[in-house]
């Protein structure tokens, strides 16, 4: 297949991270436009490139996309022309007026934190890319996700928001962890260099781990353990710190499922269920 010629509109980190990645696989970028970093920024001239593209891709933020898709509206595009959007939750209103005009139109979401354009081209490489849209747009979505070297993973019909709930949970909430754990052992005393280096290890082991093998057997713990002291321990400890003290009781709730799975003693995962309710 004839890789597209992709304009991007949005220059933010995703925008010069996803320019930078298709630029570097030979794809033909004609332009990149918008801002980033509190300046503007473009590639190509614009819109006259945009007239070039056979994809526009727009990777502006949720609260900007149906004012951007709206300006595309009223460019001169072909009717060919695809139009896809970075964004993993968003459905917006403006996709209805383009593909009223003949475009095809789908989502391009990488399943990757871009926080670096430069790094973000080697770790695209090995990433999951979102699509979902019209049959033209998830095949020019399949062709820049091959050219960058992805993976595609399709976006069930009505189902985006579970889709993008799942990759919050995987990819902020980890970060959320290394915060609390490092604000834990600050209380105790601990210096933040060594609790963030340590924190940091264990985090990596754990998700080797929970990649490498069914949930009942990476999951480690008191909990699948059926440890009832340990866990009333940790309780008293966090009661100083109601906030973190909630989330320890969800996601311990969470984990008794699996341990469940993982044959842990009945009257034991009984026990705490009652001290984690």
């Amino acid at each position: 297949m004839t890789l597209p010629r992709v304009f991007v509109v949005g220059a933010g980190r995703a925008g010069r991270a996803l320019a930078h990645a298709m630029r570097v696989a030979g794809v033909d970028v004609v332009g990149l436009h918008g801002r980033g970093e509190g300046i503007d920024i473009t590639w190509g001239k614009f819109p006259s490139s945009l007239a070039t593209a056979t994809v526009v891709l727009v990777t502006v933020r949720d609260a900007e996309l149906d004012g951007a898709l709206s300006e595309l509206a009223g460019a001169s595009l072909s009717s060919e022309v695809v139009v896809l959007h970075a964004s993993g939750s968003a459905e917006p209103a403006a996709l209805d007026h383009l593909r009223a005009l003949g475009h095809p139109c789908g989502t391009f979401h990488p399943l990757l934190p871009l926080t670096d354009p430069t790094r973000a081209t080697e770790q695209l490489k090995h990433a999951w890319i979102g699509v979902d849209g019209d049959e033209d747009a998830r095949a020019a979505s399949r062709a820049l996700a091959a050219a960058i070297g992805a993976r595609v993973l399709e976006i069930p019909a009505g189902e985006k928001a579970r889709y993008h709930a799942a990759a919050v949970f995987v990819s902020n909430f980890p970060v959320v962890l290394i915060s609390v754990g490092a604000r834990l052992l600050e209380l105790a005393g601990v210096q933040d260099d060594s609790a963030r280096g340590a924190l940091g290890t264990l985090l990596t082991a754990a998700a080797q781990n929970a990649l490498a093998m069914p949930p009942a057997q990476a999951l480690t713990g008191p909990v699948v353990r059926g440890d009832v002291e340990t866990v009333r321990a940790h309780l008293a400890a966090l009661a100083e710190t109601p906030e973190i003290l909630e989330l320890y009781r969800a996601m311990s709730r969470e984990a008794l499922p699996i341990a469940e799975q993982a044959g842990a003693d009945s009257a034991r995962l009984d026990e705490l269920r009652r001290a984690l309710s």
